[in-house]
């Protein structure tokens, strides 16, 4: 018994307390005395019955449109400053293309003439070696020669600079023409081959050629004349020797 009036008191407690928490509270605020209704019609703008003057709309100014140019109208005339430097540039460009083209040209032309020039003197040394058919050497045959020289300096070294200059030059020929047949007559055609591109060294060298013929000529002549009047000689001596030699019998 006393638990159900101690439940309807507590819920009695919490009615009321439910009751106050939802209840409204009244707030009191200053406001104008004077409240009116407001009318739907206030968001309109109406027009006035005296409307104010429209001012003209302001316009920017906006930029000057630029006029085409007319093929009619004058030109200015000659080249620009930007056209002359282009003209002096290509002038440029040119004399330097120029200049090193000439200087490749003459540096190909200097090294072709150095390749002909090492390659005639390999084939004339090549052409002045006897053939190997005709078994000549040349080291052993050289080496007399150098020695046939020598000897000839030798021989004059107390004379006048005439007889040492030309006598080791005559007995090296001699001694060349001796053991290095051969080769003697490649170098003697060499040389001629260069003496004709001369004609006056090669006209005096035909004239002391017909000169040395002549004189071998001459000498071979006296010569035989000689080794006649020897044998002559020899003859009748030994005739009058055996004539002596019979008279004593």
């Amino acid at each position: 018994m006393a638990a159900r009036v101690l439940l309807q008191r507590r819920a009695l407690a919490t009615m009321a307390l439910g009751g106050m928490a939802l209840t409204p509270a009244t707030v009191l605020a200053e406001g104008p005395q004077d409240h009116k209704k407001k009318s739907i019609y206030d968001d309109l703008d109406l027009p006035s019955a005296n409307p104010a003057p429209l001012s003209p709309p302001v316009t920017q100014p906006s930029a000057p449109i630029p006029t085409p140019i007319d093929a009619d109208q004058p030109r200015p005339h000659g080249p620009t400053p930007t056209d002359r430097l282009a003209v002096q540039i290509g002038h440029a460009r040119l004399a330097l293309y120029r200049a090193v083209a000439a200087t490749e040209a003459k540096l190909n032309e200097t090294m072709d003439s150095a390749f002909d020039l090492e390659q005639s003197f390999t084939s004339t040394l090549a052409s002045l070696a006897p053939g190997r058919e005709t078994g000549e050497k040349l080291m052993p045959g050289a080496i007399y020669v150098l020695v046939a020289a020598m000897a000839g300096s030798i021989v004059t070294r107390n004379r006048n600079i005439v007889l040492r200059a030309t006598v080791p030059l005559a007995m090296g020929v001699g001694a060349g023409w001796t053991v290095l047949p051969v080769t003697m007559r490649n170098v003697a055609d060499l040389t001629w081959k260069y003496e004709q591109k001369v004609p006056a060294v090669a006209d005096a060298h035909l004239r002391a050629r017909e000169i040395l013929q002549k004189s071998g000529s001459f000498a071979k002549v006296h010569k035989d004349l000689g080794a006649r009047y020897v044998d002559e000689k020899v003859t009748d001596a030994r005739e009058i020797v055996e004539g002596w030699v019979k008279q004593g019998k």
